[in-house]
């Protein structure tokens, strides 16, 4: 009893680890924590559907049990020659069409909440490449840069593999931000689980989507197209910050060294106080 004790008490705390610093853990259970109005959406709809789901494969598994008990050759040596059952094939498939339109009801404002794009504080252009992301502030005159991932002997003390990038996105806490996203060589797609934001990057195309994210941190994210030989090597990067650490590191140009000190000033400042809270 000691040992499976143990066994949870370890798993729960890793998977509590990996949700405090926002990235997959193995054995992780449910999705991942909501930082946006999105995401929270899609997690209170995700659950409505769990609790659809487990009653009609609980149903289900129960017919099929008393199905094979009832009418298996032993208790049931003389077979039925009944073919057709009006009453149970109205039942049947009536009562799918109810369910769906029942999900329909909560799916759509889902839907249309997360294409409408409200009022934005700026944009964002993420275009993928094999096998980076390139990313661009035009609202704040920045010039683009390219955002790859850390390599594996050259990670460092907090970053993390196949997630860490050497440029990474930065945002400012509560600000809307307007996502236009691109490729120019074959479909990838910018997906930040967190953000409840998933969209594909086509050439020659742009497609929006939004966020806004209400609490400070690192977030991580994926190319989730198969996009050829390193498709799981583009990894995405965001450091939601302050209003005022955004600004400097805008004004230190973004893809640059000096950009990357004022956000390590500003992690090191933010554990600091979150170690002092603890």
């Amino acid at each position: 009893m000691r040992f499976l004790t143990a066994i949870v008490l370890t798993w729960i705390t890793a998977t509590t680890s990996a949700l405090a610093l926002n990235v997959p853990a193995d054995g992780g259970l449910n999705l991942p924590r909501a930082v946006t109005p999105i995401m929270e959406r899609i997690t209170e709809f995700h659950t409505l559907l769990l609790w659809i789901i487990v009653p009609i494969t609980l149903f289900v598994m129960a017919l099929l049990v008393w199905c094979m008990w009832r009418y298996n050759s032993k208790n049931n040596p003389v077979p039925s020659k009944s073919s057709h059952n009006t009453l149970l094939e109205v039942v049947w498939t009536a009562l799918p069409v109810v369910i769906l339109i029942a999900i329909s009801v909560f799916s759509f404002p889902l839907l249309y909440y997360q294409e409408e794009i409200p009022d934005a504080d700026f944009t964002i252009k993420a275009t993928g490449n094999q096998w980076n992301w390139t990313y661009e502030y035009p609202d704040q005159g920045a010039m683009e840069y390219l955002s790859i991932m850390v390599p594996e002997a050259d990670l460092q003390p907090g970053q993390h593999r196949n997630l860490s990038v050497d440029y990474p996105l930065v945002v400012p806490v509560d600000a809307v931000v307007r996502l236009q996203v691109t490729a120019t060589d074959v479909i990838h797609n910018f997906a930040m689980p967190a953000f409840g934001t998933k969209i594909d990057a086509i050439p020659g195309r742009i497609n929006e989507s939004w966020f806004q994210v209400t609490e400070e941190g690192t977030f991580y994210g994926q190319c989730s197209e198969l996009c050829g030989l390193g498709h799981a090597f583009m990894p995405i990067e965001v450091h939601v910050v302050s209003q005022d650490v955004f600004d400097a590191w805008i004004a230190a140009e973004p893809g640059t060294d000096e950009s990357n000190a004022v956000i390590a000033a500003y992690e090191a400042a933010r554990n600091t106080r979150l170690a002092q809270l603890d």
